[in-house]
């Protein structure tokens, strides 16, 4: 007779090589539709950011209502969001950075006439839980909803990643240097840990420099509003 207990698994240890730094902001508010000027403001403080692949510069957000943040309904080109004495952005960076991003802090930049004055920063590493929720991805202008969640299987297919389940949700336009583009919100679910840790390092799609397709650890599928505005994705065809 034999007889062999399942071996439990090894922890997954998340790897430091990339993290968020999550700098805290001086500043009552920023203009809504600030993605390019946030990302070209950064730049010119730090050139360098163009040429790193693993950068990726986060939007700017208020306060958490609910299960996540809500952007403001009003698209129109005064809305602002409003910021407390504890609102932070993240800025996505590899570990050899780490000391070059201490030339943000201390500095202010102007987003529509709005002052943002950088603090100090913390570091965040990745999480990997199984679900991750991405707020703007880029879509384009004739993709269909089920055009778009192909592309981003076959994305994550060329990292090694088997996608079975995802929710896509509202989506927005952005006024960017190339014209207007357009995004949808993506929450994927069941990945592995270090799946999870490697959509997080990649993300999806272009744009990372101005905030897009930068996926986020999320505690769980059934915190992302009503699942009857949003795509169901099995993995089946």
């Amino acid at each position: 007779m034999l007889w062999q207990e399942n071996k439990k698994a090894e922890p997954y240890s998340v790897p430091d090589t990339v993290a968020d730094l999550s700098f805290k902001l001086i500043s009552e508010k920023v203009p809504l539709d600030h993605a390019q000027q946030l990302s070209d403001e950064i730049q010119r403080i730090l050139p360098w950011i163009a040429d790193e692949p693993q950068a990726g510069v986060h939007m700017i957000h208020g306060a958490a209502t609910g299960n996540g943040w809500n952007r403001p309904e009003d698209d129109c080109e005064d809305a602002c969001i409003y910021l407390s004495k504890r609102s932070r952005m993240q800025i996505r960076m590899p570990k050899t950075r780490y000391e070059d991003m201490n030339e943000l802090i201390g500095k202010t930049i102007r987003l529509n006439g709005h002052e943002v004055m950088f603090g100090e920063y913390q570091v965040k590493p990745f999480t990997p839980l199984s679900t991750l929720f991405c707020r703007y991805v880029i879509i384009g202008d004739n993709e269909t909803e089920d055009q778009f969640v192909s592309r981003v299987e076959a994305d994550m297919k060329s990292m090694g990643i088997n996608l079975t389940k995802a929710l896509c949700g509202m989506e927005h336009t952005f006024n960017m240097a190339d014209g207007p583009t357009k995004t949808v919100s993506i929450m994927v679910a069941d990945l592995d840990p270090e799946d999870a840790v490697t959509l997080q390092v990649n993300g999806i799609g272009e744009g990372r420099k101005a905030g897009f397709g930068l996926f986020l650890a999320h505690k769980g599928i059934n915190a992302v509003g009503d699942m009857s505005d949003m795509q169901h994705f099995d993995g089946t065809k």
